[in-house]
């Protein structure tokens, strides 16, 4: 189905661009008017073949890339100069083979937002979308600095948050290891110890002793298992109801749940807040936000109060009715539209998320150390205990 893009006036006079696929420019015509726009142009987009051979780019490739090119723009380098130069620096392949087929698309007659389009594994929507805007006002290396320092950010968050899931993960698998082992390995000699006794085993050793002879005997069966619990969860997740599901439960994990929450909000925020500063259209700020917001809760809510500004609603109304948006996230949003301070707001609103997440990731590393050992010393311990009562009590016997 075709493209096409528009232009039109919401309710309120805002002046709102986009793009929309339809049968013909009749049916995107109605469309539009049928939710009470008024139709200022609208035109077949041009298509654009889009690149997807290419992995994926790391954020750092990514950050240097854009640092170094708003510097040598910034120095009165030309754009097509500046990449070959930034091609020669790179070291990852992959990228070096991108900013080549860029340089050539723009030495061919593109722009460097058309470009960067055709490869949106490296090139998001936010990049694209800032660079267009650099491009048609003229603060090409405003921009790129602008688009440098948003990636820094969010590698640093994302990095935090990172830390404080990596190393309760890597400890907890060390502890099931180890359970594992001595499940297999260990109990099965003590458990020819007690066959000789004759006796009933306690309730506790018990237990620990039908689990190893589960793990001893049904092994495969137990790890295939394990393995297809996996893989359906990853199956559900990929559909969109299975999606929402998992992300609304991530926010509703104990401890780390109200970090990933933290974490969304300032993504959202440091994302819209920069989009709104560099000129991005309201509309299409949002709906470049949905796409990296990263989480399925935020971006559902995101999309049902988008539809609602562009009838001509504002924005603080809308997001506070979806009920995912804390009250102090939509006040200072209210206050910076009445103000006309809205990029400013939502900076200040991530800057405090932020130092919630550093905050929270700073105690939660202080804490999470003792939690584990207390949680490899009851696992362990009481493996070793169980094993140990039949003979404290045989011992009691012979006494």
């Amino acid at each position: 189905m075709p493209a096409y893009k528009y232009i039109v006036k919401s309710g309120d006079g805002q002046t709102v661009e986009g793009r929309m696929e339809g049968e013909n420019e009749g049916e995107v015509i109605n469309q539009l008017r049928s939710k009470g726009l008024l139709i200022v142009e609208v035109s077949k987009a041009s298509q654009v073949k889009v690149t997807k051979s290419h992995k994926k780019i790391s954020s750092d490739d990514l950050v240097t890339f854009t640092r170094q090119m708003a510097t040598m723009i910034d120095a009165g380098l030309p754009l097509l100069q500046a990449l070959r130069i930034m091609s020669e620096q790179l070291d990852n392949i992959n990228f070096r083979i991108v900013v080549n087929e860029i340089s050539d698309d723009i030495e061919g007659g593109a722009s460097f937002s058309d470009a960067l389009v055709k490869h949106p594994k490296a090139f998001d929507g936010l990049y694209c979308a800032m660079i267009r805007v650099g491009e048609a006002s003229g603060m090409f290396a405003e921009i790129l600095n602008k688009v440098a320092t948003y990636l820094e950010e969010a590698s640093r968050l994302k990095r935090k948050v990172k830390s404080a899931l990596i190393y309760p993960t890597v400890v907890s698998g060390m502890a099931f290891l180890i359970t594992t082992l001595l499940l297999i390995k260990v109990v099965p000699v003590f458990k020819e110890i007690f066959e000789g006794f004759g006796a009933e085993l306690p309730a506790a050793t018990q237990v620990v002793v039908d689990i190893s002879d589960i793990l001893r005997h049904y092994f495969l069966a137990v790890f295939l298992g394990f393995v297809m619990i996996i893989i359906a969860i990853r199956m559900i997740y990929k559909t969109e109801g299975g999606r929402f599901f998992f992300d609304k439960m991530q926010f509703k994990l104990p401890i780390f749940g109200d970090i990933l929450k933290k974490a969304a909000l300032s993504r959202f925020t440091k994302t819209l807040g920069t989009l709104v500063a560099s000129g991005v259209p309201m509309i299409q700020s949002l709906e470049i936000v949905q796409t990296v917001v990263g989480n399925a809760t935020l971006e559902y809510a995101l999309k049902s109060a988008t539809k609602k500004i562009l009838a001509g609603e504002g924005i603080s109304p809308p997001l506070a009715e979806t009920k995912v948006f804390p009250p102090m996230v939509t006040r200072m949003v209210d206050v910076g539209e009445k103000t006309g301070k809205l990029d400013l707001m939502l900076q200040k609103i991530s800057e405090f998320y932020d130092d919630q997440v550093n905050n929270a990731v700073s105690a939660l590393t202080s804490l999470i150390e003792p939690l584990l050992i207390a949680f490899l010393g009851i696992v362990v311990g009481g493996i070793v205990i169980a094993m140990f009562m039949p003979i404290f009590k045989l011992s009691s016997i012979v006494n």
